[in-house]
């Protein structure tokens, strides 16, 4: 059964941690991969500057969702 939090603000920041993958959840992502996969990841968040941790949930949100937010949206003009 699952239990709801009355507080309001508790529930806010529950959400927005729930929707962001951390810098150390991103690490252990990262030591779990293929090492090819890993390269690639980290070279694609260097070359778009954008943290690994965002580079991670967008490959992931691209892959379960191919309308999401994709590379090619980070950086306008980039990609084409």
């Amino acid at each position: 059964m699952y239990l709801s939090n009355s507080n309001p603000k508790v529930n806010a920041m529950q959400a927005k941690l729930q929707q962001q993958l951390s810098p150390a959840d991103a690490e252990v992502i990262l030591r779990r991969l293929p090492e090819r996969i890993k390269a690639a990841l980290i070279a694609r968040a260097a070359e778009i500057e954008y943290p690994i941790a965002i580079s991670i949930a967008i490959s992931i949100a691209n892959f379960l969702d191919t309308e999401a937010l994709g590379f090619v949206d980070c950086k306008p003009g980039r990609g084409q």
